[in-house]
């Protein structure tokens, strides 16, 4: 069922999966992009081996997947079922948390090959292990929130099929729990994120003021690294910033009523991440830190001698 009033008291609430007709030529477009993308990843991170980009990887595949399910739920409209829209919601939202994860892995890599762990606001030691703690707990709220918001829905709808009826209150609480934690999710995300700007811009300001002999070199292009750094990361701040609002305001909230927040503001942003990084592929960085494969693009380059001796 595509719209359910679960109970008849005047606070009774109507759950829908979609507040609009979800399209199914975007979602199609979308997962072929994803897949596209995430296919190159794959490709890359096979013949370059570079670790810091299993997530970026796992996520690329969420999106795909995320946005197949957002093809089936169109091609249902308007008897969405609950399996389709679980699929959609659940891989999409927590995608660019790992997305995240890669990100802060890359910094750490950076900060190594200029040899500039003494600009760094955090020690080396601990900068990687701060921020994906911090993105792991991001993840896994906004996963358990959503879940629990599908599941109340879930229930509701299976409850008034089956004649045996619910109480409004209690579902519109368990829904709006559900919401306030992926909310709570969210906003840790965007903390850390923004901590992490502060912690690259410091880092980036303090080796051009006072460089490194590796930083200095014109072998090692952190440099280049840095601004896509900083611009994948504008993005996905962007991004959760909107998710941010969209939950805030709940349910019948403008931002989850208009499927375009969704594709402008989710979709293209992550989507321009990950093809980003298939151009300047992190792999760059941890060839010149251990030598082996670089890859940008589809073509793939050797570096046979480290630029530092470990990592």
């Amino acid at each position: 069922m595509a719209n359910t009033t679960v109970g008849d008291q005047p606070n009774s609430v109507g759950f829908e999966y979609y507040r609009y007709d979800p399209s199914m030529a975007a979602a199609i477009i979308f997962a072929i992009l994803f897949f596209s993308t995430t296919m190159i990843h794959l490709y890359q991170f096979v013949r370059t081996r570079t670790w810091i980009m299993i997530p970026l990887l796992v996520g690329g595949f969420f999106e795909w997947i995320g946005y197949i399910g957002r093809a089936v739920s169109a091609s249902q409209t308007p008897n969405w079922t609950i399996g389709a829209y679980v699929v959609q919601v659940m891989l999409i939202l927590v995608a660019p948390a790992l997305f995240a994860a890669t990100v802060y892995m890359e910094l750490g890599r950076i900060i190594m090959l200029c040899d500039a762990g003494h600009h760094s606001l955090i020690k080396l030691t601990w900068l990687t292990k701060i921020f994906v703690a911090g993105d792991v707990l991001s993840f896994v709220m906004q996963a358990l929130g959503e879940r629990g918001v599908d599941s109340s829905i879930s229930f509701a709808f299976l409850t008034v099929e089956l004649g045996a009826g619910i109480t409004a209150s209690k579902t519109v609480t368990a829904v709006k729990n559900g919401q306030h934690i992926v909310t709570g999710g969210l906003f840790v995300q965007v903390i850390f994120f923004a901590f992490f700007l502060t912690v690259a811009i410091v880092f980036h300001r303090r080796t051009n003021k006072h460089p490194t002999a590796r930083s200095n070199s014109p072998d090692v292009p952190w440099r280049k690294h840095m601004r896509i750094l900083y611009l994948v990361s504008a993005l996905i701040l962007i991004r959760s910033i909107i998710r941010l609002e969209e939950y805030a305001e709940g349910i019948t909230g403008f931002v989850l009523s208009h499927e375009y927040f969704l594709y402008i503001f989710d979709s293209l942003p992550m989507l321009c991440v990950m093809v980003l990084f298939n151009f300047v592929h992190p792999s760059e960085v941890y060839a010149l830190l251990r030598g082996g494969k670089m890859s940008q693009g589809l073509k793939l380059y050797t570096v046979d001698q480290p630029t530092v001796a470990s990592v």
